[in-house]
């Protein structure tokens, strides 16, 4: 951690005062990787965790890997989400794993309960158990899997940060987000593969770079344009029902791509205006990380402060079991103020 604490960038009141505090910092950068908007410390490296699941997922495209297996506009989604464990979804990772001709037990991901509470009800209703197809990040490690076949690469071991498919994922996130990929701390994250840490400046360096990709080459540049379509066109697969991502991609900016990661990380491609951003709430907390996005996407322009999306995540009120309002959850003074 920074000397110097980050400022608080959001709030939960009940009644008159101020009853938590969700301190944190943010970056807004362009293609070039200036950062011309900033809250706290955004030099200290973070884990993006699922937030850049999308550069993850460039070796699919670029080696075409994606094309030889004939993966659908939302198996790509898919294969860039954090996704609820829906039925659409377990579907469409089962189909991807099925072209590569790979199995449900290839994937190096452990079963848990699907994120969706709807889907999580209905499996717990069943008496039904999870499996690997359920995990959120199965969209992401049937990638990884036909990037191995494609490859000719081993496909036991593929989530080793060793083998060939990781050393690609590392080198995409670090050119995009400028960083050098041996000086990008390695740890292991929820899905068993790794995740590569940087400063938080760089991660919204990178999906700058995705909104406005014009000075990568020309093979990037086309896998670019291929995954945010598969995302923008299809957030339900990249994400599920009434999740955050769903809500402030249906009304921000058109072509403009969320993605929440865990521990309190989010971050936005916003091709309107070419800029990235990216937020990272110390406490880890997702509920601040959607309000501080939604309120910088509204700063920034790309969404109206009128939409459903700035309603639900903005000035969010506290009720009770009762009903009764209690308090509001929202932007702090030092963010509402950008």
């Amino acid at each position: 951690m920074s000397a110097k604490p980050d400022p608080v960038l959001v709030e939960v009141t009940r009644g008159r005062l101020v009853e938590s505090e969700h301190r944190g910092a943010l970056a807004v950068a362009d293609a070039r990787g200036t950062v011309i908007l900033s809250l706290g410390d955004v030099t200290r490296p973070i884990y993006p965790r699922s937030a850049f699941k999308m550069m993850q997922a460039l070796p699919l495209v670029e080696s075409g890997a994606a094309d030889a297996f004939g993966l659908t506009a939302q198996e790509l989604s898919l294969a860039c989400a954090s996704h609820s464990g829906e039925a659409f979804h377990v579907k469409a990772a089962a189909s991807i794993l099925k072209k590569a001709g790979c199995q449900t037990d290839d994937l190096a991901c452990g079963p848990h309960l699907p994120l969706g509470p709807g889907a999580a009800e209905a499996m717990l209703r069943a008496k039904a158990k999870p499996t690997k197809l359920h995990n959120n990040c199965s969209g992401k490690h049937a990638g990884f899997l036909c990037c191995a076949v494609h490859a000719g690469a081993p496909v036991k071991g593929y989530e080793l940060v060793s083998h060939p498919v990781q050393k690609a994922a590392r080198r995409a996130i670090g050119e995009l987000c400028g960083v050098r990929p041996g000086a990008m701390p390695v740890g292991i994250d929820g899905c068993a593969a790794p995740n590569f840490a940087l400063p938080l400046k760089a991660l919204a360096t990178g999906f700058a770079r995705l909104a406005d990709p014009g000075r990568l080459s020309d093979t990037r540049q086309a896998a670019i344009a291929r995954l945010m379509d598969a995302v923008t066109r299809y957030p339900l697969f990249e994400s599920g029902t009434g999740r955050e991502d769903v809500v402030m991609m249906a009304d921000a900016d058109e072509g403009t791509m969320t993605k929440v990661g865990a521990e309190g990380v989010m971050a936005a491609a916003i091709p309107s205006l070419g800029l990235g951003v990216a937020v990272k709430i110390d406490d880890g907390g997702n509920r601040a990380a959607a309000t501080a996005m939604a309120q910088l996407l509204v700063t920034l322009g790309a969404l109206s402060a009128r939409s459903k999306a700035a309603k639900t995540f903005l000035n969010v009120a506290v009720k009770n079991w009762r009903g009764d309002l209690c308090g509001v959850k929202r932007a702090a003074p030092a963010l509402a103020a950008l």
